[in-house]
């Protein structure tokens, strides 16, 4: 079985829910996230492997209708970004750090799942629209050599998305960030 993910935005937060239902219902999948998103959009988030996944989008499009901001199903995920997204990733220390910022959050699971792909670097977080106007970002940790090929690997995967706010990085982050980071 090939894990994927599949996420819809939607501009309205009652055809999310209504969405959100027809997902659950239609498919073999986990509902990750259901919940409304700044400025007033809905996002539904779902796992499973790939068949599922894009049974579950072609029900929550249909039921969300004309409601559909952007979608995504992105097959074969790293293990990493699904902890990432609901904030279970056991990372203790931050050595350097990454931050890619984006427009939305398609754009910033793509970016953080190309990141995990390309070298030995660990999710840290990805927050994805809530409380940040729309905007998402992805913080990886490791190694300064594994953080930037892995930024770089984000970066260009979502080069076409016209997505991408901003990328930085810290080489040695101070010791006060892991109170706000971790």
């Amino acid at each position: 079985m090939e894990p994927a993910i599949g996420l819809i935005e939607f501009n309205s937060i009652a055809s999310g829910i209504l969405a959100t239902d027809a997902m659950a219902k239609k498919a073999s999948v986990t509902v990750v996230d259901s919940r409304g998103i700044c400025p007033g959009k809905y996002i539904v988030l779902v796992t499973g492997d790939v068949e599922a996944v894009q049974r579950a989008l072609d029900a929550g499009i249909e039921a969300g209708a004309g409601a559909v901001t952007e979608k995504l199903l992105l097959p074969n995920i790293h293990p990493q970004v699904v902890p990432a997204l609901i904030a279970a990733t056991p990372v203790h220390e931050l050595r350097a750090l990454g931050v890619i910022e984006t427009f939305n959050a398609p754009a910033c699971i793509v970016a953080a799942d190309a990141a995990a792909k390309e070298t030995d670097i660990e999710l840290v977080l990805i927050r994805v629209g809530n409380g940040l106007g729309g905007k998402s970002f992805v913080v990886i940790t490791g190694e300064w050599a594994d953080v930037e090929a892995a930024m770089a690997a984000g970066t260009e995967r979502i080069k076409g998305m016209g997505a991408l706010v901003r990328r930085i990085a810290i080489p040695n982050p101070h010791v006060d960030l892991n109170s706000f980071i971790l």
